[in-house]
């Protein structure tokens, strides 16, 4: 009994180290055109989104439309379906997109200020200078028509691309003497971000002296002081 135990032993461990092997193998022949397929995909999606910035930058449009997306991006109306499921879905993952670029920008401009008041300040002056770029106003304003819509249709996405952007500011609250700084990031992103859209709806960049004030009424209301 005991040999037929040690042999059964020994064949279950044989089988057990030949799945092993098999399953590397196989895994890596399943993963190999899988990546490949995927590297494909990703760059299908950023052509989408990237002809869709363009032909709204070329167009002033607020709504651009499927056939000038498509025509601009070279894709087919196959591998447009094949990663969203309607041109709503397409801005809103333009304007996550977006928001993320931004929330990278704003994190490089923070990274210079030593003190939680200059980060902050920092914050708010890069948000308020979108106004006065030409592209970077032209891709944003249609969000500003569209974004409640957009929130609406999709909110899980519309909460994380925020998230993305209150994030540095928050982080550097965390170190303000303030009882809370989740809150007054929240507060300071509202009141930036309302400021940013009444310029963007009405084309025009946000003068020195009114960015100014922005960031001192931001600071006063956290208990910090502009440098």
């Amino acid at each position: 009994m005991d040999e037929i135990d040690g042999v059964d032993g020994v064949d279950k461990l044989q089988g057990t180290e030949a799945a092993a092997s098999s399953e590397g193998l196989v895994g890596n022949a399943v993963r190999r055109p899988l990546e490949a397929r995927w590297a494909v995909y990703e760059q299908e999606v950023r052509r989408l989104i990237d002809a869709t910035y363009r032909v709204v930058e070329r167009t002033g449009s607020l709504d651009p439309t499927m056939r000038d997306i498509m025509r601009e991006s070279g894709l087919s109306n196959q591998a447009f379906y094949r990663h969203f499921r309607s041109k709503d879905e397409l801005l809103v993952a333009m304007l996550d997109d977006g928001r993320r670029r931004m929330a990278a920008y704003l994190d490089h401009r923070m990274s210079s200020a030593p003190e939680v008041a200059g980060k902050v300040a920092a914050w708010i002056e890069g948000v308020l200078a979108q106004a006065g770029d030409p592209i970077a106003a032209a891709r944003t304003r249609p969000f500003v028509a569209h974004q409640d819509r957009l929130a609406d249709l999709f909110p899980t996405e519309q909460r994380d691309s925020i998230e993305a952007m209150l994030r540095p500011l928050r982080e550097a609250l965390a170190g303000a003497p303030t009882p809370n700084p989740p809150a007054d990031a929240r507060a300071i992103y509202r009141l930036t971000l309302a400021t940013l859209h009444d310029h963007l709806r009405t084309g025009t960049a946000v003068a020195p002296e009114d960015r100014a004030h922005t960031v001192r009424f931001a600071l006063a209301g956290t208990g910090l002081s502009a440098n």
